[in-house]
């Protein structure tokens, strides 16, 4: 049986399709490393850009190795009240919310939920307007 295309609805789920930061030939480090609050930017700066970490869920206690840029946006700067202001266009505040929630994917009504004053039709059109924008795609 044929896949059928379905048109994305407000409960689509949206992540961050890593694949296409390659295929762009684009760094998505790069990209993270300027949403860093200072704190965070200047304990990284002594890391290399393989190195990893150790991440102690802390409900099962499982230890996981991630990238400290993932894990400093996760635990410290998506906490600090400029990382997402009212004023960020749709486009960066979707990309800075999946990255806060570990590119889990997250529908546009859970979304228009952290984004706040915008409408979730208004952020549907805006993710689904054609050009695939900082690999924000549904899952």
């Amino acid at each position: 049986m044929a896949l059928r295309w379905q048109r994305p609805t407000l409960d689509t789920r949206f992540h961050i399709d890593l694949s296409w930061w390659v295929e762009q030939g684009r760094d998505i480090r790069v990209y993270l490393a300027d949403l860093l609050c200072d704190e965070c930017a200047g304990t990284l700066t002594q890391l290399s850009a393989d190195q990893m970490i150790d991440s102690v869920n802390p409900q099962t206690g499982e230890v996981h190795q991630v990238d400290p840029l993932w894990d400093s946006l996760i635990s410290c700067c998506s906490h600090k009240p400029e990382y997402l202001s009212d004023d960020i266009p749709i486009v960066d505040g979707v990309f800075r919310i999946l990255v806060a929630n570990g590119n889990r994917a997250l529908s546009v009504r859970e979304l228009r939920e952290r984004l706040g004053k915008r409408s979730p039709e208004v952020i549907l059109r805006t993710l689904t307007a054609g050009e695939v924008y900082l690999g924000l795609r549904p899952y």
